[in-house]
């Protein structure tokens, strides 16, 4: 299959462009056994991501999906101060990109596609961490969770970057690892491109029925470029 349209392309970062989760995981597990709570491990933090960090580190001390209610406000804005230090302390050393996502972002840029960075991750950590694994002069816009008063599934973010580029929704292509993803493609009326391999709370990503499905980003070649 192929998609002959599009003209812009959105990605989200973490579970799909990048594996974070072992430099997030630390963060969380500090924070919060520097407030008191149990550990947390990296295979729970898996579960827990995509979300922006208010939910990871309200998921990471309740232990669970649902954060508890019973957490005070004011608690959890200190364990978020915390998770952010630590993050930033450790440097991102431990995360990598995922195969094939350099070359991928290589050849579209190559093939002239309009690429942006639409992530529920802070802003802040953003420009670093493209910068860091070299990808960060692909994207023309790079749009952090807190860039707007909503994240995904919102679509404010892909709405805006439709109306800065002057595109229809259908020549834009959002391509994700969770269901928050495919949901602000949908809300966007853009198509949607879900991958396998990511953060999805361990849930498959063609629950959420993305127009295309893929074990690797390197299929995204398949689809947006057609040949002559």
């Amino acid at each position: 299959m192929s998609l002959s349209s599009i003209k812009l392309i959105a990605f989200d970062l973490d579970g799909t462009l990048l594996d974070s989760v072992p430099d997030l995981a630390v963060a969380a597990d500090q924070a919060c056994q520097a407030m008191g709570f149990s550990a947390v491990s990296e295979e729970e933090v898996r579960d827990y991501v995509g979300n922006g960090a208010d939910v990871l580190i309200g998921r990471s001390l309740s232990r669970s999906l649902t954060v508890d209610p019973q957490l005070e406000p004011e608690l959890l804005k200190k364990a978020r101060v915390m998770f952010d230090d630590f993050y930033e302390q450790g440097g991102h050393k431990l995360s990598h990109l995922y195969p094939s996502v350099k070359e991928t972002l290589a050849e579209l840029h190559k093939a002239g596609f309009t690429m942006a960075l639409v992530t529920n991750k802070p802003s802040k950590f953003v420009p670093d961490v493209l910068a860091q694994h070299g990808i960060d002069k692909y994207f023309v816009d790079v749009l952090g969770g807190d860039s707007f008063p909503e994240k995904k599934p919102n679509p404010v973010a892909l709405n805006w970057l439709l109306e800065k580029h002057n595109v229809k929704a259908d020549e834009m292509l959002m391509v994700g690892d969770s269901s928050n993803d495919i949901k602000a493609a949908k809300n966007a009326g853009c198509h949607s491109f879900g991958l396998t391999y990511g953060y999805n709370h361990g849930e498959p990503i063609s629950a959420s029925k993305p127009d295309y499905v893929a074990d690797s980003v390197a299929q995204l070649l398949d689809v947006v470029l057609v040949s002559a």
